[in-house]
């Protein structure tokens, strides 16, 4: 008697990869659904009943937002639109109160260029936002990212938008092995065939959603992910591999010393940093250089008192360097004058002053041990 042995199934093809339109209709699709309600944005229900983003509002976020989450740029950005609700009167404003008000978003060199930009376009176009990418890139602060968001977004010029989110998705969407910089610009030439040319802005802002909320760099939802049927990295079953990084470099340390002086009638003393480099133009407490060295011996104090060295030490975290700052009370009498390029802030006014977070810091840890109250506004 004959046996007939079963044959083995052969293996399954993978299903062919959606194609550029299937994608973008696919993300669309979703994100008319759960895209974020954000105060600068025009949701698809909004841009159906003839609604345009302001290119203004739309600038004034991709600034913001650089190296910055949306819940920390909310009230910053709520702020900014009320007092300067549009391009003009920010151009207007005094270039201290626009630092001011940017105190504590940090990498302060945007709020320059965004002073800088605004007045630009006051100036040399009419207040009116140029509308392509190239002509946006040429204006003061708006780099290749920026300049392509503004341009898809609040004018629909079909181009590829790549902030983190977007490079995250899209390098996982094609398992794009290079590390930055090759990986970035494979990135844009994968991107760039699924622009849809109806609707660009709403496409980059569905990526930017998508990698927010779904394509997370920690364990991305991807059964719940609408590009999941043809993402090569979900198939290799290893999508948090994408993108490739180099490996981080130790973050160098340098020292400091800041000297907060408290008179007792309730105010200390600041000055203001030079208007070029790191915080450049914020107000500060005195201090020395930032050096890779702790400061050595005996420091003089801005002005006389009675001063201490505070047992603690304030670290501050930038981006390319971790800063460790020793912190100087000093008790001044009231009435003392401040010296030159210096004024007494009051403390219930302090906030006023702008002090970037690494001062607010040095000053907290100085009222702690003085035993004031943390500095707020009346």
């Amino acid at each position: 008697m004959r046996t007939s042995l079963a044959q083995p199934a052969p293996p399954r093809k993978p299903p062919p990869a959606p194609s550029p339109a299937e994608t973008a209709e696919a993300l669309l699709a979703w994100y008319e659904r759960h895209g974020r309600v954000l105060p600068w944005r025009v949701g698809p229900a909004e841009r159906r009943r003839g609604m345009r983003p302001e290119s203004y509002r739309v600038w004034l976020s991709e600034v913001m937002l650089q190296q910055t989450t949306v819940k920390a740029v909310l009230p910053y950005f709520a702020a900014f639109t009320r007092r300067w609700p549009d391009v003009a009167a920010l151009a207007s404003a005094p270039e201290n109160d626009v630092m001011a008000a940017w105190a504590g978003l940090g990498y302060y060199s945007r709020a320059r260029n965004l002073i800088a930009c605004a007045r630009t376009i006051a100036a040399e176009h009419g207040g009116v936002f140029p509308h392509s990418a190239a002509a946006l890139a040429r204006l003061p602060g708006i780099g290749a990212y920026t300049s392509a968001a503004i341009a898809a977004i609040a004018f629909d010029e079909a181009v590829a938008v790549v902030d983190g989110n977007v490079e995250r998705v899209v390098a996982r969407l094609f398992a794009v092995a290079a590390p930055p910089p090759a990986g970035k610009e494979a990135v844009r030439a994968a991107l760039a065939p699924l622009v849809p040319a109806d609707r660009p802005g709403e496409f980059a802002e569905a990526l930017m959603d998508l990698g927010a909320t779904i394509c997370t760099p920690k364990r991305p939802a991807c059964a719940l992910c609408p590009l999941g049927r043809g993402c090569r990295a979900r198939a290799e079953g290893a999508p948090e591999t994408y993108p490739v990084r180099e490996a981080k470099r130790p973050r160098p340390v340098r020292h400091g010393a800041a000297f907060v002086a408290l008179r007792a009638d309730g105010a200390v003393l600041l000055t203001r940093r030079p208007p070029r480099g790191l915080l450049g133009g914020m107000a500060e407490v005195p201090g020395t250089e930032w050096r890779e060295a702790p400061p050595a011996g005996w420091l003089e104090p801005p002005l006389p008192g009675s001063w201490s060295r505070l047992p603690t030490t304030v670290t501050h975290t930038f981006t390319h360097f971790e800063l460790r700052l020793t912190v100087h009370l000093g008790r001044i009498t009231a009435g003392t004058p401040a010296p030159a390029s210096h004024w007494w802030a009051p403390l219930d006014r302090l906030q006023a002053a702008g002090l970037p977070s690494v001062m607010r810091k040095a000053v907290e840890a100085a009222l702690a041990a003085d035993g004031a109250a943390a500095p707020r506004d009346a």
